[in-house]
């Protein structure tokens, strides 16, 4: 034995002197192992790699799509968090008031359809509402 070692006591947090990593050498020298994010998932026939974070919020989407109220609820969370971390405004309650553009695309609209259903019913397609 070394002279330093005859008075040293091995136990609980104090390993031998031989076994201990020499200065400068890292504890974990080929690093972390990195996590396995991906998952392989069967989408239209086909095998696709997608994370595991988008497999979650597919399972989400897909089960709000099919009215469960839990899932969509916390779909609609997720939504407003990752809209507030992005800094976008949620949309209006009501939507913007008509500009004069706008008035003049509704006028042109219902006329072109007021003028398809009077010819519709001149030549006997449909039935004259007024009658």
């Amino acid at each position: 034995m070394a002279a330093g070692e005859s008075d040293y006591k091995v136990g609980p947090g104090k390993p031998p002197l031989r076994t201990r990593f020499k200065k400068g050498q890292s504890g974990n020298p080929r690093g972390r192992s990195p996590k396995n994010l991906a998952v392989y998932v069967t989408i239209d026939g086909r095998r696709r790699k997608i994370t595991k974070r988008e497999a979650i919020v597919t399972q989400m989407v897909n089960k709000s799509a099919s009215a469960d109220l839990r899932a969509t609820k916390m779909l609609i969370d997720m939504l407003k968090d990752v809209e507030q971390t992005a800094g976008v405004a949620s949309p209006p309650l009501s939507p913007p008031p008509f500009t004069e553009a706008d008035e003049e695309v509704v006028e042109q609209l219902v006329e072109r359809i007021r003028h398809q259903l009077l010819q519709e019913i001149a030549e006997g397609k449909i039935a004259d509402p007024r009658k």
